[in-house]
């Protein structure tokens, strides 16, 4: 066998070989799909009611008729400590120590209260979310986004169609 003749042989074989292994990378995500994954749960903010109903007193009633919704869609329950909701003024509620169960909803009341499974408070005086406009944006325990619900003229995520009366 010549020396050029030797060359291209294992060029040949060098082509044949990449070509195998190109064939087996591209193969290999519909094996993968013989075995799904596990679902993930999927948390979003599912409601908010930021111009609490009736005369806006600041009384603790008033202030707990002023709320966020966040829902887990999935089946899997989520563990929320760490996490925070937040408003474009930099007011921030910290979960903690707290399970969402899969297909499941928590409301976060402004006002004080006590805890529960489906009510957290956030025992503020004040309101927090803005009637004209704001944000409500959560954030996983790593600061990652994860969901956010806008409103006003700030509006991008969803509109709610309510009106506004408070300021903050």
């Amino acid at each position: 066998m010549s020396a050029s003749a030797s060359v291209t042989a294992r060029r040949l074989a060098a082509a044949a070989l990449t070509a195998g292994a190109l064939v087996s990378v591209v193969t290999l995500p519909a094996s993968a799909a013989d075995h799904p994954r596990p679902e993930r749960s999927k948390v979003q903010i599912s409601a908010v009611q930021y111009d609490s109903p009736g005369r806006d007193d600041r009384s603790n009633r008033s202030l707990n008729r002023e709320w966020v919704e966040v829902t887990n869609t999935g089946r899997r329950a989520v563990n929320l400590d760490g996490w925070t909701l937040r408003d474009e003024d930099g007011h921030t509620f910290t979960f903690h120590h707290y399970r969402l169960d899969g297909r499941s909803t928590v409301r976060i009341h402004t006002g004080e209260g006590r805890d529960t499974r489906t009510d957290l408070f956030q025992d503020r005086r004040h309101y927090v979310w803005d009637n004209r406009s704001d944000t409500a944006t959560l954030r996983n325990d790593h600061g990652r986004f994860i969901d956010d619900e806008s409103w006003g003229h700030h509006r991008h995520s969803g509109d709610h169609g309510h009106g506004g009366r408070h300021d903050r």
